[in-house]
């Protein structure tokens, strides 16, 4: 059925025009964005995920920011991180003096040359000044690289994504990384594996990692 349903929007795709997914994007306002955080939990990991690819406003709104790099759609996914990081850094910030990084699950420099973009980035432009300035957290976009291209995750099993994954991040340096906490985002996320191996170099490099993705397919 999954399949089936991810096979139907691609046909949409290419039946209807991009314009017409960001046209009703565009026409949302955050009142109409069913945000319901939940959790994911494999092994000792957890991933907190904002909403559900599954509903339709959802999956316009994601695909809007990821192929079409929409603005609206950043500015939406903005609104309702930055609701989530407020209460969450907060909390963080009443046991603990290390110093708040936002960093977006990097694209392999020849995926980002192709699309031109980074979607996640776009939405941490976004955040209200002070997840940007130091306040509440910075953006530490280069915190971590992608050092070797990996297959598409849409067909794969969960342990064939582990795989696809393993060894393709790295952390830039360790000076910027230890004794931090960093919030480690990603715009979808499946069987987690991406933002699992991802937050693994996070985590040697000595930082305390949150892992968050926009919405969960």
């Amino acid at each position: 059925m999954a399949n089936m349903k991810k096979l139907l929007s691609r046909m949409l795709d290419l039946i209807l025009p991009r314009r017409e997914r960001s046209v009703r994007t565009t026409a949302r306002t955050f009142e109409d964005i069913p945000v319901s955080p939940a959790s994911l939990s494999l092994d000792r990991t957890r991933i907190t995920t904002l909403m559900d690819y599954r509903e339709p406003i959802i999956e316009d709104l994601i695909r809007s920011l990821k192929y079409d790099g929409s603005a609206h759609a950043a500015s939406l996914c903005a609104s309702a991180l930055s609701d989530f990081l407020r209460e969450e850094i907060s909390s963080s910030k009443l046991f603990s003096e290390k110093r708040v990084l936002l960093v977006p699950v990097p694209l392999h420099k020849s995926r980002e040359r192709e699309r031109g973009f980074n979607q996640v980035d776009i939405v941490l432009k976004r955040l209200p000044q002070e997840f940007r300035n130091g306040d509440l957290a910075s953006l530490a976009p280069h915190a971590l690289a992608r050092i070797r291209a990996t297959r598409q995750q849409t067909h794969l099993s969960r342990d064939e994504r582990i795989q696809n994954v393993k060894g393709a991040f790295a952390a830039v340096s360790q000076s910027i990384i230890k004794d931090t906490h960093i919030f480690l985002i990603d715009d979808v996320t499946t069987t987690g594996a991406t933002l699992e191996s991802a937050g693994k170099r996070l985590e040697a490099a000595g930082a305390k990692v949150t892992l968050i993705a926009f919405a969960r397919a």
